[in-house]
C-alpha cells in the first residue's frame, strides 16, 4: 500500500530527527557544541553502530545543500565592495596558507612512507578545511563579523576556489588523462563565474521584483531557492563547489531590497540541512577501518593536524596576527574538510590512490572534523585572556573625589566636559588601556581600573564619592556595577548610562537615582531641528520637545510599575482618532519596543 511506502520513507527521517533532537541539546549542555552532537548522533545511527542507515553517502550528498544555504546567507551579508576590500586577505593570506600547508603536509606524508604523488594528494585534500564546521563554530561564537572572522571567511573562499586547480592537477597526474582536460576545466570554471556575475548584475533584481508583484510569500521563497540551487548546480557543473556558487549568488543579491526577506525565507532550510550534513558526516565514519588499522589512522591524524597547525600559525604570524589570534585560527582550521572527499574520490577514480588509501585518508578527515569542537574547547580553556599592556598607564589607587566616573568612552567623554568646565572634583577610571593612552595625548588624566570589581571601586574612592557616574557601554557590566554600589556604597548617588528602554526599566527597578538612554536626548534634539527646518517657530519646537520628553517619562514610570506595554497611550503613533460613534475600520496593535531608545 502507499501508506506502507510512506512509512518506510518517514521511518529513517524520524530516526535522524530524533538523533539530532536528543544529541544536540545534550552536547551543548556539556559545553561541547552542536556540531559534535550531530557527529556523535550520526555515528550511532550509521552503519558502524546501530545500522539504521546503510548508504550514508547518498544522505551526505543531499545534505550538502545545508552548506550551500549557509554560504548563500553569508554572501547576502557581503556586498561586492566589501568583498573587493578583502581581496588581499583572500589571495594573499588565503593563498599563502593553502600553498604553505600543502608543502608541509606533502613532506609529512613522504616522511610517513607515502609516495610523493600520494603524499601530495593526501596533503592537498587535508589542507581544504571544513567550511561547514568552521562557519558553524564562528556563528555559534558570534565571530563571523569580527576582523578575525572575516579573515577566516577569506581563507575559506580561497580554499573553495582551490578545488578546481587541485582537480585539474589530479587529471594532469593521472596516467589515463591529458593536460588539456585540466586546462579546459579551469576555463570552464572561470566562464561559469563570469556568467553567474552577469546574471546577478542584470537579471536577479528584476526577477525578484516580478515575483514580488504576486504578493505571495511562498512564491518569493521558491524564487530564492531557484537562485540558490541554480547557482550551486552551475558551479558544480563547471567543477567548482556548490557552496561557492551559492556564496556568489548571495553576494549578487546583497544590495537587493529583497535581501532581508530572502534571508528569512532561506533560514529554516539552512539550519535543518546543516544539521543533516553533520549527521551524514558522522554516519560516514567507518569504524571498521579505525578498528582494523587504528595505529596508522592515529599516526596520520596526529601528524597531519600538527603539521597543518604549524603552517597555519606561521602564516598568520607572518601576516601580522597576534599570538592569540594566530593560535585561535590554528585551532579552528587544523582539520580537514568535506571537499577532501571530492579530491580523494577523483584521485581514486584516476588511479592515483588505492582503495585502502582512499578509505584511510577519508577516515582521517572525518576524525579531524569530529575532534575540532574538542580542540576549540580545550584551546579556549588554555588560552587565557592576554593581559593588556599597562605601559604608560597609571592604575587607580587611593583616588579621592566628589564624583567617580566609570568609563571614558564616547558617552563619558562628553559628560565629563560639563564637570571639568565647573572644575568639579572628579576621578575617572577606564578599563581600556589604549583609550587611556589616547585620552592622555589630549591632556586627560584617566586611571586604569575595572569598575565591576569591588576592590577597584574602593581604590577609586567610591567610599567617599557623593556621585558615581556609570558610563560603560556594556549592559551587563553596568548592572554589575550598580549591584556593587548599591550594596557597598549606599550613600552615593548612582547615575547610569542606559543601553535602551528595557535597560532603563531594569535600572529604575534596581533603584538608581538617574538613568539616561544613550541616544534619547540626541534623538529629541534631532527631531526638534527637523521641525525647525520645516519652518516651525523655535519656541514651539522647544515646547514640543519638552512635551515628548514628559510623555516619555510618564510612559517609563508606567512601565516600571507595570509591563512593557504600560503607558502606551502616551505614545504619538500618527494613527488618526475616529470620530465619536464611528467604528474603527482596523484595529492597530502596538508592537513592543524592547530595543527602542
Amino acid at each position: 500500500m502507499a501508506t506502507e511506502g510512506l512509512g518506510q520513507t518517514l521511518g529513517p527521517a524520524v530516526v535522524l530527527l530524533a538523533a539530532g533532537v536528543v544529541a544536540v541539546p545534550l552536547f551543548r549542555k556539556l559545553g561541547l557544541g552542536s556540531v559534535l552532537g550531530y557527529f556523535a548522533a550520526g555515528a550511532l545511527v550509521g552503519p558502524s553502530v546501530f545500522g539504521f542507515f546503510t548508504d550514508p553517502a547518498t544522505i551526505l550528498h543531499f545534505s550538502e545543500l545545508g552548506v550551500v544555504m549557509f554560504l548563500f546567507v553569508i554572501g547576502l551579508e557581503m556586498r561586492p565592495g566589501k568583498l573587493w576590500t578583502m581581496r588581499q586577505q583572500i589571495f594573499g593570506l588565503g593563498l599563502a596558507q593553502v600553498l604553505g600547508c600543502i608543502a608541509l603536509l606533502t613532506g609529512a606524508g613522504v616522511l610517513l612512507g607515502l609516495s610523493p604523488i600520494t603524499a601530495l594528494i593526501a596533503g592537498a585534500g587535508f589542507v581544504l578545511s571544513s567550511t561547514a564546521v568552521i562557519m558553524s563554530m564562528l556563528q555559534e561564537r558570534g565571530e563571523i563579523a569580527t576582523p578575525d572572522g572575516q579573515k577566516a571567511v577569506s581563507i575559506l573562499l580561497l580554499e573553495d576556489l582551490m578545488i578546481v586547480p587541485l582537480l585539474a592537477l589530479v587529471a594532469f597526474l593521472s596516467p589515463s588523462q591529458h593536460e588539456s582536460g585540466g586546462i579546459l576545466g579551469i576555463a570552464t570554471a572561470i566562464g561559469a563565474i563570469l556568467l553567474l556575475i552577469a546574471v546577478g548584475r542584470w537579471l536577479l533584481d528584476p526577477f525578484f521584483s516580478l515575483l514580488a508583484r504576486a504578493r505571495a510569500r511562498e512564491v518569493l521563497t521558491a524564487g530564492a531557492l531557484i537562485v540558490v540551487l541554480g547557482a550551486a548546480l552551475l558551479m558544480e557543473a563547471s567543477g567548482l563547489s556548490m557552496a561557492m556558487g551559492a556564496f556568489l549568488a548571495g553576494v549578487m543579491l546583497s544590495g537587493s531590497s529583497y535581501r532581508h526577506q530572502i534571508e528569512s525565507d532561506i533560514e529554516p532550510f539552512k539550519g535543518l540541512l546543516m544539521g543533516l550534513f553533520f549527521l551524514a558526516v558522522g554516519m560516514s565514519l567507518d569504524l571498521g577501518v579505525v578498528a582494523s588499522d587504528w595505529p596508522t589512522v592515529l599516526i596520520f591524524l596526529i601528524a597531519y593536524v600538527i603539521t597543518k597547525a604549524i603552517g597555519i600559525y606561521a602564516v598568520a604570524r607572518i601576516f601580522g596576527s597576534s599570538h592569540r589570534s594566530a593560535l585561535e585560527r590554528t585551532l579552528l582550521f587544523a582539520q580537514g574538510g568535506e571537499f577532501a572527499f571530492v579530491l580523494y574520490t577523483s584521485a581514486f577514480g584516476n588511479g592515483l590512490l588505492s582503495a585502502r588509501d582512499n578509505a584511510l585518508f577519508s577516515t582521517v578527515i572525518i576524525l579531524s572534523m569530529a575532534v575540532t569542537p574538542f580542540v576549540l574547547l580545550l584551546g579556549s580553556r588554555l588560552l587565557r585572556e592576554e593581559a593588556p599592556s599597562l605601559e604608560g598607564v597609571e592604575t587607580a589607587h587611593n583616588l579621592k573625589g566628589r564624583v567617580l566616573m566609570i568609563g571614558f568612552g564616547r558617552f563619558g567623554q562628553i559628560a565629563a566636559q560639563l564637570l571639568l568646565a565647573q572644575r568639579s572634583d572628579v576621578s575617572i577610571i577606564e578599563a581600556d588601556p589604549n583609550r587611556i593612552r589616547e585620552a592622555g595625548r589630549f591632556g586627560f588624566k584617566i586611571f586604569y581600573g575595572d569598575g565591576s570589581r569591588l576592590d577597584i571601586l574602593h581604590h577609586s574612592g567610591a567610599d567617599e564619592a557623593e556621585v558615581i557616574m556609570i558610563c560603560v557601554d556594556d549592559r551587563k557590566t553596568a548592572n554589575r556595577i550598580v549591584e556593587l554600589v548599591k550594596s557597598h556604597f549606599p550613600a552615593a548617588k548612582i547615575m547610569v548610562r542606559s543601553y535602551d528602554r528595557t535597560h532603563s526599566i531594569e535600572l529604575l527597578k534596581a533603584g538608581v537615582d538617574f538613568e539616561l538612554r544613550e541616544t534619547f536626548e540626541s534623538a529629541l534634539v534631532f527631531g526638534k531641528e527637523a521641525l525647525c527646518e520645516l519652518g516651525l517657530d523655535e519656541s514651539l519646537a522647544e515646547d514640543t520637545l519638552r512635551d515628548i520628553r514628559m510623555r516619555d517619562a510618564e510612559r517609563l514610570t508606567a512601565q516600571v510599575q507595570g509591563d512593557i506595554y504600560s503607558g502606551a497611550d502616551r505614545l504619538l503613533t500618527g494613527v488618526p482618532v475616529p470620530e465619536p460613534l464611528t467604528p474603527p475600520g482596523k484595529v492597530t496593535k502596538l508592537a513592543g519596543d524592547e530595543g527602542s531608545n
